[in-house]
């Protein structure tokens, strides 16, 4: 849970600076999972003055594209969804989310970014379970 770093300025710039320090000149912009990437995703993008876009739920994005469902140890899941003129072909993508637990999730996102022709650097997560 993210809410205690949230609540804190102090902490949650001090997360933002330790992303931002590792990723300095190493990407081409950020994409952030449905919702907690969306709230950690932005403000190191803004650090690193390259864009972000979103990787969103099913149903949330029209005329959006996916990547394929994945499973998790308690059933499937749908993918997520971008329709986002940011990545470009050749881009060096870092994806962004609270927590990994499966993988799922980033997996299915790592396939994503490279569906639109790009490479994920890394995928950044504040909680390992």
């Amino acid at each position: 849970d993210i809410n205690g770093f949230c609540a804190r300025p102090d902490i949650f710039q001090e997360v933002v600076d330790v992303f931002a320090a590792r990723y300095r000149g190493k990407i081409d912009s950020i994409g952030g999972f449905d919702a907690r990437g969306f709230v950690l995703g932005p403000p190191i993008a803004l650090a690193l003055k390259v864009p972000f876009f979103m990787l969103r739920k099913p149903g949330k994005m029209p005329n959006a594209i996916g990547s394929g469902g994945y499973a998790v140890e308690y059933g499937k899941r749908d993918d997520p969804k971008n329709k986002s003129t940011v990545v470009k072909p050749g881009d060096r993508v870092l994806l962004v989310d609270d927590l990994v637990a499966t993988g799922g999730t980033l997996s299915s996102g790592v396939e994503l970014v490279r569906a639109m022709g790009a490479t994920v650097v890394e995928c950044a997560c504040v909680v390992e379970l």
